[in-house]
């Protein structure tokens, strides 16, 4: 019989400990019912990136001197640099500059070590097309400035997320 009266007890403790447990877990639950919604209607709204955001390069064609800098900091070695020896000047004369952006994994890097401060990253973050071909920006679509999304009328912009609560 003292068998069973233990047995009986250890049932109720465990019993009690299970509800205890999702009592808990409800009430985690029920202290997320009241937070405000996280999503954003995307084409229409869009977050304000970041002040260190990395997105597009932004290039001056005027203030690059050629010197490849660029190239030989990238991981993938990606910025293709075409130039011409002026030798009455003795110096380089740039004749293109482009970025695959189908391939560009956006380390900054070209940017930071960049001695002429040529190369920017900008908010852009649309870069996607139907074709990957075109991707692939010349130093004319890289010099063209994005929209900013502040100064975008037609969308609506949010500056911060709901903070979340820690009680």
């Amino acid at each position: 019989m003292l068998p069973m009266i233990t047995e009986f007890i250890n049932y109720g403790q465990q019993t009690i400990r299970a509800a205890r447990y999702i009592g808990q877990g409800f009430m985690i639950t029920l202290s997320h019912a009241n937070r405000l919604p996280v999503t954003i209607q995307y084409p229409y709204e869009k977050l304000i990136t970041s002040e260190r955001f990395r997105g597009r390069i932004h290039f001056e064609f005027d203030k690059c001197i050629a010197c490849e800098v660029c190239v030989r900091v990238c991981p993938i070695d990606l910025p293709v640099v075409d130039w011409k020896l002026e030798t009455d000047i003795r110096k380089k004369r740039l004749l293109n500059y482009s970025i695959d952006f189908g391939i560009c994994i956006f380390c900054g890097n070209c940017v930071e070590y960049c001695p002429t401060n040529c190369l920017s990253m900008t908010e852009e973050y649309e870069l996607s097309t139907y074709d990957r071909h075109e991707l692939n920006y010349n130093q004319i679509a890289l010099g063209r400035l994005p929209m900013s999304v502040i100064d975008d009328y037609t969308i609506r912009t949010i500056s911060n997320l709901p903070q979340i609560k820690n009680d």
